[in-house]
């Protein structure tokens, strides 16, 4: 079933749909002039076929102008502007829901994330992997930086919801991971506020046992401009999805009804 405030795509054969091989989702808020240096890290790192879509909330986000000027020279880059709402979570729906690649990776406006990763990412989400999941808490892994709480917190839910549920991840809140798009349409997307859409997709995953894995990356906290994580406020969607991965495998429609009891009690 199509939910209304998406819309509705074809699913014929990967083999025979014209596009890039990736679609790179970032979703943006007033970065301005300082979402130029990721997106440089992106192309210089990238070398798989992808676009990079970066999604604001409104023409008048200080990052439209700059992210249409880069796009000038570099075909690759779309601006899209957001019309579920405002916030992170309805931008990267927004962003997925109007990908034009099977494979989708989202990855953060500031920085943070290391580029290097997109294309092993990608190439994990192409041999059957639907949630291929950068991590900073597996050997070779590395937080550098940032809120000690919040470190905290997302290491120790990370790794406790891999040690009790096996599910292929130890940092399953970080939003840096790959999607296979089939996968997504087939669970839904449920999150309306925050970052907490790379947990959800992966309890989702866990309940229909489908293959989630993880490859190690550096994060380095952003040297420029002021954090949107909200943390006392997004803590309790997180807590949500967190105790959703717990349980017995299920259907992709059971796993949609489910989130739906959840959101919408």
């Amino acid at each position: 079933m199509t939910s209304p405030d998406r819309p509705d795509r074809p699913s014929d054969d990967a083999g025979e749909r014209e596009g890039p091989r990736a679609s790179i989702v970032i979703p943006a808020y007033n970065e301005g002039e300082d979402i130029v240096p990721g997106l440089d890290r992106i192309f210089e790192a990238v070398h798989v076929d992808a676009e990079v879509i970066v999604v604001v909330d409104s023409p008048t986000d200080t990052t439209a102008p700059v992210v249409t000027a880069y796009a000038e020279a570099e075909p690759r880059l779309k601006l899209a502007v957001n019309d579920y709402g405002r916030g992170p979570a309805h931008a990267i729906r927004y962003g997925i829901d109007h990908a034009t690649s099977e494979t989708v990776v989202v990855t953060m406006a500031d920085g943070c994330d290391d580029p290097r990763q997109i294309d092993d990412l990608v190439r994990l989400v192409e041999r059957g992997v639907v949630v291929a999941c950068a991590s900073r808490y597996m050997p070779g892994g590395q937080q550098v930086g940032g809120p000690r709480f919040k470190s905290l917190l997302s290491r120790l839910a990370g790794l406790t919801f891999q040690l009790f549920t096996n599910t292929g991840t130890r940092d399953a809140t970080n939003s840096f991971k790959a999607y296979n798009a089939e996968f997504v349409r087939s669970v839904g997307i449920h999150s309306r506020d925050g970052f907490e859409i790379g947990l959800e997709l992966t309890a989702k995953a866990h309940r229909l046992r489908a293959p989630v894995a993880e490859i190690p990356t550096i994060w380095l906290d952003r040297t420029f401009g002021q954090s949107n994580f909200k943390l006392a406020k997004w803590i309790p969607k997180y807590l949500r999805w967190y105790r959703f991965g717990f349980g017995r495998k299920l259907t992709a429609p059971e796993v949609r009804a489910l989130a739906d009891t959840i959101t919408n009690p």
